[in-house]
């Protein structure tokens, strides 16, 4: 006899979960629902901290930034590029208008709250990523 799990959707129906996959960690057999499994994901994270991130990042984002950000999320907790669509989707993201690399600050005036998918959009259309 086989189970399935099921998630249940804003509209109330159950839809089927996605199967569990190995880890992507080589030699890992656990199985995970996200890329890694647990231990693996935190080890993954802090090698790209190390490695991967530019160190200026650090200096220029540091935990007062994350103090800010979490103050301007409180009271501003939706996209506002999706808000002003009518649409209400939950801050991901919180953007510089002006970059701190071109002279912008953290001051609520240049920052903006932004879902990940508003946020990709503004970095392709200025040519960032």
């Amino acid at each position: 006899m086989m189970y399935t799990l099921y998630t249940i959707d804003e509209g109330g129906e159950q839809m089927p979960r996605k199967p569990k996959q190995p880890c992507a960690y080589p030699g890992c057999p656990t199985l995970s629902e996200e890329r890694y499994c647990e231990r693996h994901r935190k080890l993954m994270e802090k090698n790209y901290e190390k490695y991967s991130r530019d160190p200026a990042v650090h200096k220029k984002y540091g935990r007062a930034w994350k103090r800010i950000r979490d103050n301007y999320v409180k009271t501003h907790p939706f996209c506002e590029r999706c808000f002003a669509n009518g649409i209400l989707v939950p801050v991901e993201e919180v953007h510089h208008k002006v970059p701190i690399s071109q002279g912008g600050t953290h001051d609520p005036s240049n920052l903006m709250s932004l879902c990940r998918s508003c946020h990709n959009k503004i970095h392709h259309e200025i040519g960032d990523r």
